[in-house]
C-alpha cells in the first residue's frame, strides 16, 4: 500500500484525505498530515485521521505519492525545507492554483510533478479535475494519480500543461457561474410572486433534473433548446431577452477574462 503525504491540511487538503481513507487508498497509518502551524496541528491530532508531522519531518522520505495542497503565496517558504525531505521516487501531486510544473520543479528540486486543477464540487464527490504531467512521469504513474483524483469525481488528462489556465476559467471557475445564475431565477421567482423556498425549489431541481437530461440523453444542446421552445410561447419571449442583450458573446467574454487572469497569476 502507498505511503501518502498532504502537505496543508486546509478544507481540500482534508477532502481528499478523507476521499483516499474512504475508498481504502490509504490507512491512517501511512497517511501523514503535514501541517507548520502549531494550533492546526493540535487540531488535527484530535480528528485521528492520519499521522500529523512538520514539514520538515524525514518520515516525508518514505511517501511515494505527497499532495501540495498549501496556499500558492505559501509555496516558497514550505520548499526550502519540503526540499530537504522529497525522495527522488516520490510523486508530487499539486492542486495549488497557479503554480507551473517548471516552477515547482525548480523549487523542490525534483522532477516527478503533476499538477491538478479541481473545482469546488469536489466535497461532494462530484468534482471536476483536469490535471497535466511532467514529461519525467511514465503511464502507469499517470494512472496512479488519476485514480487517486477519481476519489473526488471525473478526471480529464490534458497533455498540454497551458490548456490548464483555460480549464481554471472553465470548471475550475465554473461553480459560480452556476450558482451566479441559479441566484437571480430564485430572485427572479420572488418578484414573481413565489415564497423564496418555492422559487430555491423549482430552481435547483431544475438545473439538476436539465443536467440528467443532457448527461444521459441523445439530443445535443440546441435540440433539447428546441425541445422546449414552442414559436410563439414563454421559453421563446425569455430567450429573446438573452439573444437581445448578447449573452451568448457575455458568457465567453467573460470567461476569456477568467482565463486571462489565471495566465496571470502563473508562477512560472
Amino acid at each position: 500500500m502507498n505511503k501518502i503525504a498532504i502537505v496543508g491540511c486546509g478544507n481540500m487538503g482534508l477532502i481528499y484525505a478523507h476521499a483516499f481513507l474512504r475508498y481504502k487508498i490509504v490507512t491512517p497509518e501511512n497517511l501523514l498530515l503535514i501541517e507548520k502551524n502549531q494550533e492546526r496541528r493540535q487540531n488535527l491530532s484530535l480528528v485521528n485521521i492520519g499521522q500529523v508531522v512538520t514539514t520538515d519531518d524525514k518520515s516525508i522520505s518514505e511517501c511515494s505519492i505527497i499532495i501540495l495542497a498549501v496556499k500558492p503565496q505559501d509555496f516558497k517558504e514550505l520548499s526550502v525545507e519540503l526540499r530537504k525531505v522529497i525522495s527522488s521516487n516520490s510523486l508530487l501531486l499539486s492542486i495549488m492554483a497557479g503554480i507551473e510544473i517548471s516552477f515547482i520543479q525548480s523549487e523542490l528540486k525534483h522532477e516527478l510533478v503533476v499538477r491538478a486543477m479541481p473545482n469546488l464540487p469536489v466535497e461532494v464527490n462530484m468534482g471536476m479535475t483536469a490535471f497535466a504531467a511532467s514529461e519525467k512521469l511514465n503511464h502507469d504513474q499517470i494512472m496512479l494519480v488519476e485514480n487517486l483524483l477519481c476519489t473526488t469525481g471525473r478526471t480529464l488528462f490534458l497533455k498540454d500543461e497551458k490548456q490548464l489556465n483555460a480549464v481554471t476559467a472553465l470548471s475550475g471557475s465554473g461553480p459560480a457561474y452556476f450558482f451566479y445564475f441559479m441566484k437571480y431565477l430564485i430572485d427572479a421567482g420572488v418578484k414573481m410572486g413565489l415564497d423564496e423556498h418555492v422559487s430555491s425549489i423549482l430552481a435547483k431541481q431544475t438545473m439538476l433534473g436539465s443536467f440528467h437530461l443532457i448527461n444521459n440523453g441523445q439530443k445535443n444542446l440546441d435540440e433539447y433548446i428546441s425541445s422546449v421552445t414552442s414559436k410563439g410561447g414563454t421559453t421563446e419571449a425569455a430567450l429573446k431577452i438573452f439573444n437581445e442583450q448578447h449573452m451568448g458573446e457575455v458568457i465567453i467574454q467573460a470567461l476569456k477574462s477568467a482565463e486571462r487572469r489565471s495566465e496571470e497569476l502563473s508562477l512560472k
